[in-house]
């Protein structure tokens, strides 16, 4: 390892202690994990065999390996990718809001510990706030920003790769930028910031790694 990559690298594991110490304060479970392995180690750790688990759509849960596991046989997974119609993808939405685990990432991380989702359809926000009886959130922390204010500018950033990623016919997959648009395709409807839990005590189990994944 170059002298560049262990001076990044201290500066991840710093920055995540910080972020995960003001989470903890929202009453959120945290874990740090330095790369893929680590993370679905967490996840098996976590997650009893046999639990009901469903999950959002994420790069970063397909690159990390965790949708991968989650397919394995060892949960009973929601899966909407193995939904034949529209009406079969809604009905696993709606069963959702009963999952034992829902898995996520998220969009921003704020250095006070707040978590920021930005959402197309709705039905990933939805089960964040309620339903599901425990949220798993992985995000690397690539993702922590200073503020909410500095979240929706990283929002605006990203989100014409999201609508790239998906093939959508939206203004921001022909000019890379952001145009606020009224397209039917739109996937930034809903904005949610999640400013703390405790309400609900350990329901948000967040896995910060220090590796980059997702957007």
């Amino acid at each position: 390892m170059s002298l560049r990559e262990e001076l990044w690298l201290w500066k991840k594991e710093k920055l995540a202690e910080h972020v995960a110490n003001n989470l903890r304060k929202k009453k959120h479970e945290v874990w740090i994990a330095r790369d893929r392995e680590e993370i679905l180690e967490r996840v098996k750790e976590l997650i009893p065999e046999g639990a009901t688990v469903s999950a959002g759509g994420s790069l970063t849960l397909a690159d990390t390996g965790v949708i991968e596991l989650l397919r394995s046989g060892r949960y009973n997974f929601l899966d909407r990718a193995a939904a034949k119609t529209r009406e079969e993808v809604e009905e696993i939405y709606r069963k959702s809001f009963w999952a034992d685990y829902y898995f996520t990432s998220v969009n921003a991380i704020t250095e006070d510990g707040k978590l920021v989702f930005l959402d197309g359809n709705g039905n990933r926000v939805a089960a964040v706030v309620f339903g599901p009886k425990n949220v798993v959130v992985i995000a690397s922390v690539n993702k922590v920003v200073k503020d909410v204010e500095e979240a929706r500018e990283r929002l605006r950033y990203i989100s014409p790769m999201n609508s790239k990623r998906l093939n959508l016919e939206t203004p921001c997959t022909k000019t890379g930028f952001c145009a606020d648009c009224s397209s039917p395709q739109r996937i930034c409807d809903y904005f949610l910031v999640v400013e703390s839990g405790v309400r609900q005590p350990g329901r948000f189990k967040v896995i910060l790694t220090l590796e980059d994944f997702g957007l």
